[in-house]
């Protein structure tokens, strides 16, 4: 059965959380996580696909699964390097043996970064040993908090972006992308940026200038998932955060996602979430932040 995508809307769109940024306000201060940490007991904030408005290194050391990287999937093992630029997609799918850690840096210019997302395999022990060490300094000052240690934190997130460069320089310039995997990333720029507006995918085909069922199948073939539950899983994502991690009144949410009304936001929620809005609010008051 076709899930039901949010309905147009005639008109509508606190300091950041310990655990991750709050989805209403951008990173202020570049931090590290382990991948644990990073999530804290709710996974579908890597694994369903969403977008960010910071940079992230994920930085794993064991484990494998399947990454879902500005549209395309692709597998990862231990000692790889992802790297996601701000306003790019992603969903990192975590197996009970993943381990790794995270580098979050804010989208303000104060590192350079790629401006692609990249997915590096680091084969040879130097790199490996490179890569944990800038990250366990990192983690180092934030846990001892010593004098000037945002500056330390930008001086390791600048030879962190130095030995992420040098790999991708070594591995030379890769093959063209195939038209669809262009098609495919071009859509992901669209969701990124529209995925709010409550458009149906017809609308999103025809800024492509393709049909619906070309979409969904190179959706298919690239991302292993059709272009409609791209969208959907975006929705969700942003929804579940503002209604755990914020205080935005649920009415106030639905139009800043594009549903025409409270009702239809609730229906959406139920059928995936198995509960009403109102409900998964209440279930998370008491043990998070609120803010």
């Amino acid at each position: 059965m076709t899930r039901p995508g949010p309905q147009p809307l005639q008109s509508a769109k606190s300091e950041s959380v310990p655990r991750h940024p709050s989805p209403d306000r951008p990173l202020s201060q570049i931090k590290v996580l382990t991948i644990a940490q990073l999530v804290k007991g709710e996974p579908w904030l890597l694994e369903q696909l969403h977008v960010r408005n910071h940079h992230i290194l994920l930085w794993t050391t064991r484990g494998q699964g399947r990454v879902l990287l500005h549209g395309l999937r692709r597998g990862f093992g231990p000692h790889n390097a992802l790297f996601i630029p701000a306003g790019k997609l992603l969903a990192f799918e975590l197996g009970l043996q993943v381990q790794g850690q995270a580098i979050l840096i804010p989208d303000d210019g104060r590192v350079t970064l790629p401006d692609r997302t990249q997915h590096l395999r680091l084969t040879d022990g130097l790199s490996q040993a490179e890569m944990t060490g800038i990250l366990d300094d990192m983690r180092r000052e934030l846990h001892e908090d010593r004098p000037f240690v945002a500056e330390a934190l930008n001086a390791q997130a600048h030879l962190m972006s130095i030995a992420l460069r040098r790999q991708i320089q070594s591995i030379g310039p890769l093959p063209p992308a195939k038209a669809a995997e262009r098609l495919v990333r071009r859509f992901c720029d669209l969701l990124a940026l529209e995925f709010r507006s409550g458009q149906s995918m017809a609308a999103y085909a025809d800024q492509l200038d393709i049909t619906p069922t070309h979409l969904t199948r190179v959706c298919r073939q690239c991302a292993g998932l059709t272009a409609a539950d791209m969208l959907s899983q975006m929705v969700q994502h942003e929804a579940r955060a503002l209604l755990i991690h914020t205080e935005k009144p649920i009415n106030e949410i639905a139009a800043s996602l594009g549903f025409g009304s409270a009702a239809y936001f609730t229906r959406f929620s139920q059928q995936h979430f198995g509960h009403a809005p109102s409900q998964i609010r209440k279930q998370a008051q008491g043990d998070r932040p609120r803010i």
